[in-house]
């Protein structure tokens, strides 16, 4: 039975990248859903070429794009609501979450639990946006803010586990 450990740790770690690929996948999903829905399923749109470039670079499966094309042009294509969220994180580092949701109530409350648990909460609407410039591949901020490296360790876990989020998109900060 020497054998059995030896898979089992393989089957551990198969099971950790599958994981990690089934949430990139996802989010790509309803990325192509959303881009497909703006264009009517128009595959040659420059919208939806590039969420689908970004989705193959990820090495998403074909046929999971299609069927996120599919879906996004479907009658009973779900609403997907893209939110941005603004607060601050520690030493005042301004962070922009962007959210992609077919509940906006649930998205928000489950992003204020993720800062709360932090020690921090959401921001109105504009206070960190001016920190930031829009960008086609989405915001730069104007200025960085050096933080300490007890601070970059407390902003790393708070942008991991927003990130971990179903509905987050992206994060983006302004510290160094």
């Amino acid at each position: 039975m020497s054998g059995h450990n030896k898979w089992s740790k393989i089957k551990n770690k198969k099971a950790v990248t599958d994981a990690a690929k089934s949430k990139i996948f996802s989010k790509m999903a309803k990325l192509i859903s959303t881009a497909s829905k703006q264009v009517a399923g128009d595959v040659t749109s420059p919208i939806l070429r590039a969420v689908i470039d970004k989705a193959r670079e990820y090495n998403m499966p074909a046929d999971n794009i299609e069927r996120a094309v599919k879906k996004g042009t479907g009658s009973d294509a779900e609403t997907l609501d893209a939110i941005t969220y603004e607060t601050y994180g520690p030493a005042g580092s301004a962070l922009i979450i962007e959210a992609l949701t077919t509940n906006r109530n649930k998205a928000a409350q489950e992003i204020k639990f993720i800062l709360s648990k932090h020690g921090f909460a959401l921001a109105t609407p504009g206070s960190a946006l001016w920190a930031f410039t829009k960008e086609q591949a989405g915001w730069k901020p104007n200025t960085t803010i050096p933080l300490s490296e007890e601070d970059g360790k407390k902003l790393g876990a708070l942008i991991e586990e927003l990130e971990d989020n179903d509905e987050v998109q992206d994060v983006y900060t302004n510290a160094e």
